[in-house]
């Protein structure tokens, strides 16, 4: 969400005239756009803001904006009075507060023609960042944002506020934007984005904008994420099996596999409920991918109910497992009203146990892709080597002299592992 956000307003920044620097020191605005999902994210963001200080003390007139989480939907006053040297704040995915303050500063015979621009870019077409322009394969579109479903470990409803879908066309707009820029494969974002459209007047549904932008011609692929299993319906699922351009990839997370402990997450469902609909996906998508999520060390998870995280992964089978020990943070449910009873070197064995099981879950489906031809699309290359994904989300890197950006291509995979896959471009034969 973030990455779309910053997309978003240095495009506004350029068409208001400025161009971009990887220097800071050069710099006329910062900005330092934050993620508190967790405590390490957010003692990082602190950090990163404390150390831009001593380049606005060199230079008064450099502009520094705080943008995100770290601000909120409501603000926070308490980090404007610790960190003065902060010129403007912004909530999450707004970029108002600071593209208003860089306009009236530039003086009022630029403001109309600034707030022209301004309104064409945040309001119909996304042009891309002059970095990105001819290079951005794959692009994130936010159509959910905010929270309503307010896990009691979750931070997310209190930063980024109560859920509110984007206007429909709006996303359609925007997706038609990007593809005319070069962009081949497009994610749809949101906290549950299962529940796009939920709150407009219109009968909107995720499975409909999915069917609308797959008729976008030079679109090849679209994704989505994340899922909540109370909200993955089979008119959903029956939508991205049936349309070849919609990703065979569902990421849902579990977050436990004990019902306890869902029921103290508030997570809404039981462990059997999930393993039902992993079994419905399946049926309904075959060879589809799942990756979900898992919280060990939750407060009061006995060792027995990790061990039915265990078993439940180990029984699952899913193709990403992506891991986190829990951390109270403030603001939450869980932080205000549970014991975190968990030792931090007892929050480590689990994760390890479940990392390593996962490894070998990943690598054992991945071994399967060995020897069988793939279609992936290339995003970029990286250290001399070509790097895309297949349609199931798996990475793939290649090596050749071709140019293979944005392109579509048959793989035939050489060799697995359990986070990525190496292949080769079988050469085109020509008939004499």
């Amino acid at each position: 969400m973030n990455v779309a956000d910053s997309r978003r307003l240095a495009s506004a920044l350029e068409q208001m005239g400025y161009l971009p620097t990887r220097k800071p020191k050069e710099a006329d605005v910062i900005v330092l756009n934050t993620c508190v999902v967790r405590q390490s994210a957010e003692d990082k963001a602190i950090g990163r803001l404390s150390s831009l200080r001593p380049l606005k003390d060199n230079n008064p007139n450099l502009v520094i904006n705080l943008m995100g989480c770290l601000i909120g939907v409501r603000g926070n006053q308490e980090i404007q009075k610790r960190f003065p040297w902060v010129d403007v704040v912004s909530p999450p995915s707004d970029p108002g507060p600071l593209l208003h303050y860089l306009t009236e500063r530039a003086g009022r015979q630029q403001i109309q023609e600034n707030q022209t621009k301004r309104n064409a870019v945040l309001d119909d077409e996304l042009i891309l960042p002059l970095e990105e322009q001819g290079k951005l394969v794959s692009a994130y579109i936010p159509i959910v944002y905010g929270c309503s479903h307010a896990c009691t470990y979750c931070i997310i409803p209190a930063k980024r506020g109560i859920e509110h879908s984007r206007p429909y066309q709006e996303v359609l707009s925007e997706a038609k934007a990007l593809v005319k820029q070069g962009v081949k494969e497009i994610t749809l974002l949101g906290q549950i984005v299962d529940r796009y459209g939920l709150d407009l007047s219109e009968q909107l549904t995720l499975a409909m904008l999915l069917r609308d932008l797959h008729k976008i011609d030079a679109l090849k692929r679209i994704r989505f994420l994340t899922s909540h299993p109370n909200w993955m319906t089979d008119e959903l699922l029956e939508t991205v099996a049936g349309l070849p351009k919609v990703c065979p990839h569902i990421e849902v997370p579990i977050q436990a596999g004990d019902n306890e402990i869902l029921k103290a997450m508030r997570r809404g469902y039981t462990v059997e409920s999930y393993r039902e609909l992993i079994q419905r996906i399946r049926r309904l998508i075959p060879g589809v991918s799942i990756a979900t999520d898992i919280i060990v060390g939750f407060p009061g998870e006995t060792n027995t109910q990790f061990q039915k995280t265990y078993e439940l992964l180990n029984d699952l089978k899913m193709d990403v497992a992506h891991l986190a020990r829990y951390s109270p943070r403030k603001g939450t449910f869980s932080a205000r009203k549970m014991v975190d009873n968990i030792p931090n070197e007892e929050k480590m064995r689990r994760f390890r146990l479940l990392e390593s099981l996962q490894e070998q879950i990943a690598s054992d489906i991945n071994a399967r892709l060995k020897g069988r031809t793939v279609s992936v699309l290339f995003e970029e290359k990286t250290r001399g080597r070509w790097r895309g994904r297949t349609p199931t989300n798996k990475l793939v890197f290649v090596d050749s002299q071709n140019q293979l950006l944005g392109q579509e291509q048959d793989v035939t995979i050489t060799w697995t592992g359990p986070w990525s896959l190496i292949g080769t471009i079988e050469p085109v034969s020509s008939s004499g």
